[in-house]
């Protein structure tokens, strides 16, 4: 049994697509295709036999262009996978149906996805439903619905390959200050300040970023925290928040990440999309006003001034917060 497992977006929701490819794995092969955005998060997911990446032109923002000998040559390459089931899987927001035709023409005999819209005779099996839980299990509910379920013994969390020894010893505690989507990051004065509070209440803080992060980083560590940004690898930063005793990051890759390696979580969430499904899949706080008037709007840019649903959180409220789940582990 070879299968398809298709998570066409970014590193945190390769993540949350980590249960649904081992319930497919349990049953044989999987082929991971995600695009480059989210293809290292797909190199650290146990039950991946090969990854495919493809930026997807309706869900890579920025999206490339639509052309017809790119379509042609992805087609010719699912072909070539020969796979016996193809998963689909999407956001709320997207729709399975352009890839499920790809895949209908490359010849994949079995195709399920989640479709609000009908999908005539694109998809085999049709999850109709859209039920406001955790990505992580939106996906598995896919993954079971072809007909796989999860190896005896797994309990469904997120999960990662076995990682480098990270140079950091700890007890340490990590601030991310940088997110994929500006809306959904707390403003750098404020993640400075929660550094500065953060070792006033004796922790040491590391401060981590990729490397188009490092201005950000050098600010937000300051004379009180330790400046990673830049430093580290994907699965480099994994081994570091693994052996953090808590990690305070935004809606983003590396809360999901976090979460993988089962480390708590300070989550601050700008409700630009619902918590229930986006929040980090462990032990977490949430902080951030939830009924702003951004609530669902799926902004990328904040659309209030002073972007209140973030920023009326205190470095105060971060430090207890930490208090609350050092210790406490998943």
């Amino acid at each position: 049994m070879r299968t398809i497992v298709a998570r066409l977006d970014s590193d945190g929701d390769v993540l949350l697509a980590g249960p649904a490819v081992r319930a497919a794995a349990h049953a044989g092969e999987v082929v991971l295709l995600c695009g480059h955005g989210g293809a290292q998060a797909a190199e650290l997911l146990p039950g991946v036999t090969r990854v495919v990446r493809w930026d997807c032109p309706w869900i890579a923002n920025p999206a490339p262009e639509v052309r017809t000998p790119d379509i042609e040559g992805v087609v010719a390459l699912l072909k070539g996978i020969r796979a016996d089931v193809a998963l689909v899987l999407t956001s709320f927001h997207q729709s399975a149906l352009p890839l499920a035709l790809m895949l209908r023409l490359a010849g994949v005999p079995k195709i399920v996805a989640r479709s609000t819209d009908y999908p005539g005779s694109l998809l085999d099996v049709r999850l109709r439903d859209d039920p406001d839980v955790p990505e992580a299990e939106r996906a598995l509910e896919v993954a079971r619905a072809a007909g796989f379920e999860l190896p005896p013994g797994d309990d469904g969390r997120l999960l990662v390959r076995p990682l480098p020894e990270p140079a950091e010893v700890g007890p340490y505690v990590v601030v991310h200050p940088g997110a994929s989507v500006p809306a959904r990051a707390w403003s750098p004065d404020r993640c400075a300040r929660a550094v500065v509070a953060l070792a006033e209440a004796g922790h040491r803080v590391l401060v981590t970023g990729g490397p188009n992060e490092v201005e950000l980083t050098g600010y937000v560590a300051g004379a009180h925290g330790v400046d990673l940004g830049g430093r580290t690898t994907f699965a480099e930063l994994a081994g570091v928040l693994a052996r953090a005793d808590a990690v305070v990051v935004g809606n983003t890759g590396p809360a999901h990440l976090a979460a993988a390696v089962g480390t708590p979580v300070v989550s601050l969430f700008a409700p630009v999309v619902p918590a229930v499904r986006w929040a980090p899949y462990g032990r977490h706080v949430l902080l951030g006003d939830q009924e702003a008037p951004c609530k669902d709007s799926r902004a990328r840019e904040c659309p209030i001034p002073g972007h209140p649903c973030l920023d009326q959180v205190t470095p105060d409220r971060v430090v207890a917060a930490v208090a609350e789940l050092v210790g406490v582990r998943t």
